[in-house]
């Protein structure tokens, strides 16, 4: 059981690590093919792109779950803590409140105004299984938003993010 909740807790960091060797591989090839042998797989530049963008929605996720995404929080060290602490929970709750209402409007998208016969042009697979990355992106990284705000103001554990970490450990080695 603990293994599979490890995997689970790292299943965005494995996807983006697959993805990202997927569409290099995917691409050097199609290099190779066009310099070498003088020809492609039709499907190949598509399909990478498609793996690209999952890659970066999955990214995002991996990002949220880190606490990595980009804040502008200098102007807190003005303040006393509790307000840093409230303008933080109100900025996380405003952006998932974001997240899920793009929830509502990509599935709405992908499962109810979606043509069912728009297709990938050189692969013929239906683009709703492309586009199903909207939603799911956007519901996950929700979840793990509000699985790092448990952690920091119910837990009271820190949430790091890891260039902070970084930062944090090389000022301790220079001293």
């Amino acid at each position: 059981m603990k293994q599979l909740l490890k995997v689970f807790d790292n299943l965005e960091n494995y996807i983006c690590q697959f993805l990202l060797v997927f569409f290099v591989i995917l691409l050097f090839v199609q290099i190779v093919l066009r310099n070498i042998f003088n020809g492609s797989l039709s499907w190949g530049d598509e399909l990478a792109t498609y793996a690209f963008v999952w890659f970066a929605y999955v990214g995002a996720v991996y990002a949220a779950k880190m606490s990595a995404h980009n804040r502008v929080t200098f102007q807190f060290k003005f303040f006393p803590r509790i307000v840093e602490k409230i303008c933080n929970i109100i900025s996380d709750l405003i952006w998932v409140g974001f997240n899920l209402y793009f929830v509502y409007l990509s599935y709405d998208f992908v499962f109810n105004r979606m043509n069912v016969f728009w297709k990938s042009q050189t692969m013929g697979v239906p683009m709703k299984y492309f586009y199903l990355i909207l939603p799911l992106a956007f519901l996950v990284m929700s979840i793990r938003i509000l699985q790092n705000m448990y952690a920091k103001h119910v837990m009271n554990r820190r949430v790091v993010d890891p260039e902070d970490a970084k930062i944090e450990e090389m000022q301790r080695t220079k001293k």
